[in-house]
């Protein structure tokens, strides 16, 4: 067995590197902009009048770091080449999402805003399998370029991982094809039961609520998630639909204030949306296969972000525990300082190769055969950031309290993960299902 990297990939991660050093680097540097990395950083994003969004110099200091990236051609480097990218595998993005974030905080990738000079699209990678030919055409571009922001809507008010017993419905509306909508034979309460009688064709019209549905600040579309059929905890009968964020009835309520801001994390409303028949992403029924797909383009490249950033807080760690002498001798000279980050290094060593293993098989076989090592990558990954920031706050002591380094704000970041897009107990659900036989390719009838 062979675990070296390919030496290309080595190639590629200094090239990188000389790139965010020449035109990354002295942005991040001018015109004051480091408020936005050091002890400033959650005020200097924050738009406190604005109900805690994003401030938009922030989002613009984003969308420039976006742009050179892309015109030097790093941006698009994990999508196809009919996308514009360098088609990047799945090992590929997983090493340099690692290396990114084992740099630590900086313009060059920050993890907060999923904002990096590699691009991680897991909508791209959607339109591409699931979109029809004109959402691919309106939409793979403006979504890179950032003309088109679109948002993820499936969890709910009550109801989180159990994505299947969704109460945002949508029913067919009554009239011709692209004829305006109508509430004949359409039950119209917010997550009222969906129902096909009197309705036929005229696109669809969407009702229910949405919550942490993230990005609402800015998209232009959502991407909703509504039960069209079947029963309740049914995987079938939920469809996905790409709804602009202009159309009546679709209501941003307000965004929910959170560990580590600014949020964009909405709460959305629903009432009698009407959207026509090419809003449907995906197969009817079947939106369960997208979302399913999302998951899996993001959580092995957000477990590899996790260990980069466990590996830059232990190297800091012994980094200072080497110059910090207390009591006469150097901390790292304490087997109480030595112990825990041993511990957290070889964690971090087995949880990498884990990484790196599920990233190759996932350039090689089918995403379900196994999702249960993706899971398993994504939540002891985020387990071990979270303990590796943790650790360095408490070598570091009272400086590492504070806002001036920044251990604070990458624990109070990662350790979101632990709950959204999969919470650790959903993820050891999915490993549990495979290892006794309930679910994925050893399932026992």
């Amino acid at each position: 067995m062979d675990f070296a990297l390919p030496e290309r990939l080595h190639r590629l991660l200094g090239e990188l590197d000389e790139f965010i050093a020449t035109e990354i680097a002295p942005l991040q540097h001018s015109d004051d902009n480091e408020r936005f990395f050091d002890h400033r950083r959650e005020f200097a994003r924050t738009d406190l009048a604005g109900g805690g969004t994003p401030n938009p110099e922030w989002e613009e200091l984003l969308a420039e770091a976006a742009h050179r990236a892309d015109r030097a051609g790093w941006l698009r480097y994990g999508l196809p080449e009919e996308a514009g990218g360098s088609g990047g595998s799945t090992l590929d993005m997983a090493v340099i999402r690692e290396h990114l974030a084992a740099t630590g905080l900086g313009l060059h990738n920050d993890l907060q805003n999923e904002a990096s000079v590699v691009g991680n699209f897991p909508l791209v990678h959607l339109l591409l399998e699931f979109g029809t030919e004109m959402q691919r055409e309106r939409f793979v571009e403006s979504v890179v370029t950032g003309g088109t922001r679109m948002a993820f809507g499936l969890t709910e008010p009550d109801h989180g991982s159990d994505a299947t017993w969704l109460e945002t419905t949508a029913v067919r509306a009554a009239g011709g094809v692209g004829g305006p909508p109508t509430n004949e034979g359409v039950a119209g309460g917010v997550g009222g039961p969906p129902t096909n009688e009197g309705v036929a064709g005229g696109g669809w019209i969407l009702n229910g609520r949405k919550r942490f549905n993230t990005g609402l600040h800015t998209a232009t579309h959502d991407v909703i998630f509504a039960r069209t059929s079947g029963e309740n905890g049914s995987p079938e009968g939920i469809t996905a639909f790409i709804v602009p964020t202009d159309t009546p009835g679709f209501s941003v309520d307000f965004h929910w204030w959170t560990f580590t801001m600014p949020t964009d994390h909405a709460e959305v409303t629903l009432r009698d949306v009407w959207v026509p028949e090419d809003a449907v992403f995906g197969e009817v029924g079947q939106g369960l296969a997208l979302a399913q797909h999302f998951v899996h383009e993001n959580r092995i490249r957000q477990a590899a972000s996790s260990v980069g950033a466990a590996r830059y807080c232990i190297e800091a760690s012994v980094a200072y525990a080497r110059e910090r002498v207390a009591f006469g001798a150097p901390l790292a000279s304490r087997q109480a300082i030595q112990w825990p980050l041993v511990e957290l290094e070889t964690d971090a060593e087995l949880v990498r190769t884990l990484v790196h293993k599920t990233a190759w098989q996932l350039d090689r076989m089918p995403a379900g055969e196994i999702s249960d090592k993706v899971s398993m990558c994504n939540y002891r990954a985020n387990r071990l950031v979270c303990e590796a920031a943790d650790r360095a706050m408490q070598v570091h002591g009272g400086l590492g309290y504070t806002r001036h380094l920044p251990f604070e704000h990458i624990y109070r970041h990662h350790r979101r993960y632990r709950i959204t897009e999969g919470s650790e107990e959903v993820q050891m659900r999915k490993v549990a299902g495979y290892l006794f036989g309930y679910a994925g390719p050893r399932r026992r009838v």
